[in-house]
């Protein structure tokens, strides 16, 4: 785990004790010697009456290294992260799968904003991971005696087959304010288990706040207030595409109009529309359940992604008989989209015809305003094939402070490519649709144009944009 502190301690120590008992007697694990735990505590806390405590509390002989407020404030919002709920997670011990611990384990990951837990397991070693604004980080190791006991609840929590260890499974956990996707698979020393949390409540996601500029939202309500075509977000997985998607059923949603759904999973749960969840294995796939929503007299279609050829095909012949349609789609850029349904065989001509605007995109983590660092800018540090548009002559950095944890970074913000399907853009799917960036005047700003702009404004980094540069 990269830090910015200057205390090191393994994830085998940091587990010892927890955040809540971190934070109150201001204390971090040093080491574990025949018997003896060493902590580091802060100087202005500590006494005779702590340590008494202490070693009531974690059954060890204990011994202290006093250091200054500062070093010890510092490591504890490394290691440490305070709870942003109200959740009390007590013991995290894993000498052996607690009912306490997977359930204290996945309401500490929602409390802190963590989108992924990891389970993974290797020939020697177990261990946790967290997906925290984008990035991994390893949180506990689990004593590889314990691991099968601790996916083995996770199936049965999930409704899955605790006996079948060679195939992927996946399954959901229903809590009352969010669920859990489960997705289990077979590796070479045992099974892997994902588990994504997924809110349920869509109340407060609103177009407004995904970080459109304003004629790129212009440019995406025209497009959505249409009563025919189709509207497509691409870009990897975790982009944000879902979200903006539920953002503008939100904002379409009305009593005037039927909307329906299919989905893989339902994330959020949105009143006044009918939400449908994909099931392959009994045949409820996209394409068989837009084929039965074209019997369900609707006025929007969502489907959560665009697959394979039969749901392309199915999502224009859909939008030609007078229905929008919105959808995700893998690929690289708005363009890219374009060309990946002529591969997938849509005609060009249908493409031209429904396509209503093509976006692209990404989410990026922001520095954080309270510690970030400004820099002269090394030219020779971005990727040999980009041109800078405009000269820079400084940067900001991170740093990492109490704020963020010590990261550097605070918050993601989404950046998108636009591309209306004006007649210069028809003209070019009709004619020439493969290389079509090669085949068109029209001027749009990319993601790497705007990747750059917000290295520019002090928004992020260089290293947090390099992979969009690269690609530019």
């Amino acid at each position: 785990m990269s830090t910015n502190t200057d205390i090191q301690i393994s994830v085998e120590l940091q587990q010892l004790i927890n955040a809540d008992l971190a934070h109150h007697y201001g204390i971090i694990p040093k080491n574990n010697i025949e018997g003896v735990l060493e902590l580091y505590v802060d100087e202005t806390k500590v006494s005779p009456e702590i340590k008494d405590e202490l070693e009531l509390y974690l059954g060890t002989t204990l011994a202290f290294e006093e250091i200054s407020s500062e070093r010890l404030n510092k490591a504890l919002f490394v290691y440490y992260r305070k709870n942003q709920g109200n959740q009390n997670t007590t013991s995290q011990s894993l000498s052996s799968v607690e009912n306490s611990f997977l359930d204290n384990l996945i309401f500490e990951a929602k409390s802190i904003g963590s989108s992924d837990i990891h389970f993974e397991v290797y020939e020697d070693e177990a261990r946790a991971r967290l997906r925290i604004d984008g990035v991994l980080v390893e949180k506990y190791k689990v004593p590889k005696e314990n691991y099968l006991e601790l996916v083995n609840k996770i199936k049965i929590e999930s409704n899955l087959d605790i006996t079948e260890k060679r195939l992927p499974q996946d399954g959901r956990i229903n809590y009352k304010d969010f669920d859990i996707r489960v997705s289990i698979l077979p590796t070479l020393h045992g099974e892997k288990v994902v588990m994504r949390l997924l809110g349920k409540d869509a109340s407060n996601i609103s177009l407004e706040d995904l970080g459109l500029e304003a004629e790129e939202q212009e440019i995406y309500l025209e497009a959505v207030k249409k009563s025919n075509g189709i509207v497509l977000i691409s870009g990897p997985t975790g982009s944000g595409k879902t979200t903006t998607l539920y953002a503008t059923l939100k904002l379409l949603n009305s009593v005037k109009r039927n909307i329906v759904t299919v989905e893989d999973p339902i994330e959020y749960t949105l009143h006044g529309i009918n939400q449908v969840q994909l099931k392959e294995d009994i045949g409820l796939t996209f394409s068989s359940a837009l084929r039965s929503f074209l019997r369900q007299d609707p006025d929007i279609i969502m489907l959560g992604e665009i697959r394979d050829a039969e749901t392309a095909k199915m999502a224009i012949r859909a939008s030609l008989t007078g229905h929008l349609v919105l959808s995700t789609i893998h690929t690289n850029s708005a363009l890219g989209t374009i060309s990946r349904l002529v591969d997938m065989g849509v005609p060009a001509f249908y493409i031209a015809e429904t396509l209503n605007l093509s976006v692209a995109q990404r989410l990026v983590r922001k520095l954080c305003p309270h510690c970030k660092k400004e820099a002269p800018f090394n030219q020779n540090e971005l990727p040999r094939n980009y041109k800078l548009p405009r000269p820079l002559q400084h940067h900001f950095t991170p740093v990492g402070c109490t704020e963020c944890y010590y990261t550097g970074y605070k918050g993601r913000r989404a950046i998108y490519e636009m591309v209306s399907i004006t007649d210069d853009v028809i003209d070019a799917i009709k004619n020439n649709s493969k290389n079509i960036e090669q085949n068109i005047s029209y001027k749009y700003q990319s993601l790497a144009d705007k990747a750059f702009g917000l290295l520019e404004a002090g928004e992020t980094s260089l290293e947090e944009i390099y992979s969009l540069l690269i690609s530019a």
